[in-house]
């Protein structure tokens, strides 16, 4: 493990065999792609149970929402990642004639990568992907409040990569600190707002550039034209998944008042049929992470009427799913994001003033909404901003590499999955190449009489 006093030498030996070049051959990059792939495949059981002792995660969701992800986006990067190497030509003024213009992407060094306790290996490694294949050596600062993933993360990366290349720091806040005071060429960080602040202070005065991928409170707006069946399981599955430690899950709803009740009923029928009659027995439903948390999260269960759940017990780190009524844009569960398996309803009547209240509020990571009418769809997509939408989902909106994902305002800056992966990590370099056979003299001095030319060309 490296330890404080040793970050700094560590980075140097990174530093130099970045100078090397060898990052840079496509067939490097794709060995160690193809090197990941195998370390989580013949990892499998030892990741879940990591897992599961943090968590309590089940190995569906392990399979489902941890290992599927990060095997989609190396999967895909292996099939595109060769032409996203690829020089791109590009448009030459008159002005250049003769000349061939040219993108070029380019590494950009030695790159940190801080991830949450949350999902402690898709939220690392599917940036590293990013990183890799653009060509990059990269440190890893996972959680050390997911212990056990962050203890084995390190023996798993120290076994099938070249430290030289990438590896994974252990350490509480102090070693975090310390990384963030050497020279990184980029930081990617996953977490809180707050800790995002501190990291862009942080990188600005090495200006390094950062791609911070925070959170907020999502809404999850319900009209009443839906399939109240569907928008019940598809809102309870994305709100309790991982005990609704989900920077995307839906953090409060906003309710069509002519069907709320009916909504609510619903879901507490699919929480029932997804945990049974006590979720603390099933094997399926996770726990809080940790006693802070925990007691973070029972601190929220005081306002409001209880529709479903609010039972807890220390011991285990549980808490049910539960169901809110009674609260307003006032409560205390209504001012921060709640990362938990809590969830508040509030009802609306008028779509313009239910999004006024959303725009009112720091621009969320994800926004869902529930609707079978097109004009709803296109009002809510034009009048609110977000990082994401799903529409009639939630969560889902993750599943694809090819959509990016990213926050904006206080839920972040930047974005990746696939390609925007690679182009997060990458510098694209323009490159224009002269030829010596036709010289232009027009833009050499003196001037004189040529004024009059250069504004009938630019015209």
């Amino acid at each position: 493990m490296i330890t404080q006093s040793s970050v700094a030498n560590f980075l140097e030996q990174q530093r130099a065999f970045f100078k090397t070049g060898k990052t840079k051959d496509l067939a490097f990059r794709i060995e160690q792609l193809k090197r990941l792939k195998q370390a989580i495949s013949e990892n499998e059981e030892a990741i879940a149970q990591a897992l599961k002792a943090d968590l309590g995660k089940p190995k569906f969701e392990v399979v489902g929402a941890e290992f599927s992800l990060c095997l989609e986006n190396i999967n895909y990067t292996l099939k595109h990642l060769k032409s996203w190497l690829k020089p791109k030509g590009a448009y030459s003024p008159i002005s250049t004639f003769p000349a061939k213009a040219q993108v070029i992407p380019e590494p950009l060094g030695v790159v940190l990568i801080i991830a949450p306790w949350n999902y402690p290996w898709q939220l690392l490694i599917t940036p590293w992907i990013g990183a890799i294949a653009a060509g990059n050596c990269a440190i890893l600062k996972p959680s050390e409040i997911s212990a056990h993933n962050s203890s084995l993360l390190a023996n798993i990366f120290s076994k099938y990569f070249d430290p030289r290349v990438v590896a994974v720091v252990e350490g509480d806040k102090d070693i975090t600190q310390e990384l963030l005071t050497q020279k990184f060429d980029h930081i990617f960080f996953t977490g809180g707002t707050n800790v995002g602040k501190i990291v862009m202070q942080a990188a600005a005065k090495n200006l390094t550039p950062v791609t911070l991928e925070l959170g907020g409170k999502s809404p999850c707006i319900v009209d009443s034209n839906v399939n109240l069946e569907i928008a019940a399981r598809r809102i309870t599955w994305g709100k309790f998944l991982n005990a609704g430690q989900i920077c995307v899950a839906p953090d409060y709803l906003l309710v069509h008042s002519s069907i709320k009740q009916q909504l609510i009923k619903a879901m507490v029928e699919c929480i029932q049929e997804f945990y049974g009659i006590d979720p603390e027995k099933s094997p399926d439903y996770s726990r809080i992470i940790s006693e802070r948390h925990f007691q973070r999260l029972v601190s929220l269960l005081k306002e409001g009427k209880i529709t479903i759940g609010g039972e807890t017990n220390a011991n285990e780190r549980y808490i049910a799913p539960t169901v809110i009524e009674g609260i307003n844009w006032d409560s205390e569960v209504m001012q921060d994001e709640i990362f938990g398996p809590i969830l508040p309803v509030l009802e609306y009547e008028n779509l313009d003033h239910a999004i006024a209240k959303i725009n009112s509020r720091p621009k969320p990571l994800a926004l869902y909404l529930f609707s079978r009418e097109k004009h709803i769809q296109e009002k809510v997509l034009r009048d609110t901003s977000s990082g994401g939408v799903a529409i009639n989902d939630t969560i889902m909106q993750l599943s694809s590499p090819e959509l990016p994902f990213g926050g904006v305002g206080n839920s972040g800056m930047g974005c990746y999955h696939g390609k925007f992966s690679f182009d997060t990590f990458s510098h694209y370099k323009s490159v224009l190449k002269k030829s010596f056979w036709f010289d232009i003299k027009l833009r050499y001095p003196p001037y004189a009489k040529k004024l009059k030319l250069i504004k009938l060309l630019f015209r």
